[in-house]
């Protein structure tokens, strides 16, 4: 019985065998194979189809310094912020014939980490990271690894190499702001998880606050975000601030939560209680009422991360100036945002 009748790995010296030609030559083929005659390229791929034969990539890329591979990092694979973000990637990669590695960091900095170790254990040609604050060790080993990096979806003031995003501390104090500017005083704050976007967002919130001399109220928990924990925070936001007339919510599935806690309630929205949210997620605008909140350029800011690690890896070897590229964000206000009752 042959070793791969026994079920063992198949070897390129397999592949070999049975296509009748030498291991270098089927590495030929395999690596370029338009570099070849059409038969030779037929005999080695009928080969290769009939053992299962999977190139050991590792090696090809140790020998070539190219994987045609790139990581992307996010903190979450169930959070819809990240569909637009990820299909991005994949429609700019995949037609260039590069791959896309995802992980996730469940918004843990450790996770983060460790997915960092395993990605530049892939041999990447980039890496995307769906955040800014990398741990110390994760920087440096981003740092040393001599690959083109981008951080995205915040703005930092200290970019390992390449920043797109957007600052979340405006946004946050935008969101607020459109809801102090249409009369509310009485503005309260729902957010989870507490990311450091969150927070930045919850900075933004408070700065408006302060700036119409308001009081806080602000309901919060680093839990995974979902609609039933938007209703269950705005309950426990109206029992501590019950003259609250407007909730500035951290996303958009906890305010759909606060808008059907609403409904539960009997509170009419706007009419009673005004409701931003925060992403611009497909629903808001369907939502009845729709929902009023931030548009982010989740979609635009992996497309920009990708075009720019395409260029470097693919083209011109060299870092866009300048380095960090804001791309801004857009406050909508629809029906479920309006002037308090007699304002």
């Amino acid at each position: 019985m042959s070793r791969t009748a026994r079920g063992s790995r198949v070897t390129l010296d397999d592949v070999a065998v049975r296509a009748d030609v030498s291991p270098v030559t089927v590495s030929r083929v395999l690596r370029d194979p338009d570099r070849v005659s059409e038969p030779l390229r037929k005999r080695v791929d009928a080969a290769v189809r009939e053992l299962g034969y999977i190139p050991n990539q590792m090696a090809s890329a140790l020998a070539s310094a190219r994987t045609g591979r790139v990581a992307v990092i996010v903190p979450s694979l169930t959070n819809g912020v990240f569909d637009d973000y990820l299909r991005a990637t994949h429609d700019i990669f995949l037609p260039a014939g590069i791959d896309v590695l995802v992980l996730n960091s469940n918004y843990a900095s450790g996770r983060e980490e460790q997915a960092i170790v395993t990605a530049l254990g892939q041999h990447p040609e980039a890496i995307i990271l769906a955040g800014i604050e990398q741990t110390a060790f994760a920087k440096r080993s981003l740092r040393q690894a001599a690959i083109p990096i981008v951080q995205t979806m915040d703005i930092s003031p200290d970019p390992i190499d390449i920043n797109i995003g957007l600052s979340h501390f405006d946004a946050g104090y935008a969101a607020a702001r459109h809801l102090f500017d249409l009369g509310h005083r009485n503005v309260g704050y729902v957010a989870a998880p507490l990311d450091s976007r969150a927070r930045k967002r919850s900075a933004g919130y408070l700065h408006a606050v302060h700036e119409f001399g308001a009081m806080p109220a602000i309901a919060s928990v680093d839990d995974p975000s979902s609609v039933t924990l938007g209703g269950s925070l705005f309950v426990d936001l109206i029992e501590r601030a019950p003259a609250t007339t407007a909730v500035f919510c951290a996303n958009d599935d906890l305010a759909l939560g606060v808008l059907f806690e609403c409904r539960r309630r009997g509170i009419r929205v706007p009419d009673d209680m005004s409701i931003i949210g925060f992403n611009d997620l497909e629903f808001s605008a369907s939502a009845s009422p729709s929902l009023s909140t931030v548009a982010t350029p989740r979609y635009e800011v992996a497309r920009r991360a990708a075009e720019i690690i395409l260029d470097i890896v693919r083209g011109s070897g060299k870092r866009p100036l300048p380095r960090q590229i804001d791309l801004g964000f857009r406050v909508i206000g629809r029906e479920s945002t309006a002037p308090p009752t007699g304002g």
